[in-house]
């Protein structure tokens, strides 16, 4: 895994871990500018329910990423057909802008965004800097079943096998983490503010500022 963008914040830096380094908190990426979280993974893995969540507890913006899809792409995953490079790239585009217009105006924010292939992640990362991945692992089981009961949503299951022949899962250079799906969503956020060091940021914004 790539270094994460996270930094002791200042007046107050926390003490050295064990190895000498500052432990990281809730300041964001280096000297404290903003960060977005790209929470990725096939259909079903739980993006959208996790992302609402951590928004809630960090009070960052947050964008649904299947929202941006052009009308055409919703309708040729309804009617069950696989997107191909040429359908997602105009829709990535839509992406990096958000995250590049969330981080330009100062603010922290979470996105979803199947992410599946490293070229799709290196586009919406177009500046290099700022992005974490947090890739929602899971079984083809236990996705299958919690796919199987999810309503509500254009991505029928037959389109299922497709995104996990497309999937490239995240590689030890990129700003990325790992979350294991079976847990609850509540759990799933707790772990991912835990493994970001922004538990101080939830507590913040759950009290009052």
């Amino acid at each position: 895994m790539a270094p994460l963008p996270l930094v002791p914040s200042a007046p107050d830096s926390p003490a050295p871990d064990a190895a000498g380094s500052p432990a990281p908190d809730a300041a964001g990426s280096p000297a404290g500018r903003p960060i977005v979280l790209v929470l990725m993974g096939v259909a079903g893995c739980g993006k959208s329910t996790v992302a609402a969540l951590l928004a809630g507890q960090l009070g960052w913006a947050f964008e649904e990423g299947d929202s941006l899809h052009p009308d055409a792409n919703v309708q040729k995953m309804a009617a069950g057909e696989p997107l191909t490079d040429e359908d997602r790239w105009p829709w990535l585009a839509k992406v990096a802008d958000w995250v590049e217009e969330t981080l330009d105006d100062g603010q922290d924010g979470i996105i979803t965004c199947s992410a599946l292939k490293r070229s799709y992640r290196d586009a919406i990362n177009r500046r290099g800097s700022g992005v974490v991945f947090v890739f929602l692992s899971g079984s083809k089981e236990t996705i299958t079943a919690r796919l199987a009961v999810r309503r509500g949503h254009f991505m029928p299951m037959s389109l299922l096998d497709s995104q996990f022949a497309d999937l490239e899962e995240p590689e030890s250079d990129e700003p990325e983490i790992r979350i294991n799906v079976g847990p609850t969503p509540g759990v799933i956020a707790g772990e991912i503010i835990a493994e970001l060091g922004l538990a101080g940021r939830a507590d913040e914004e759950n009290h009052g500022h």
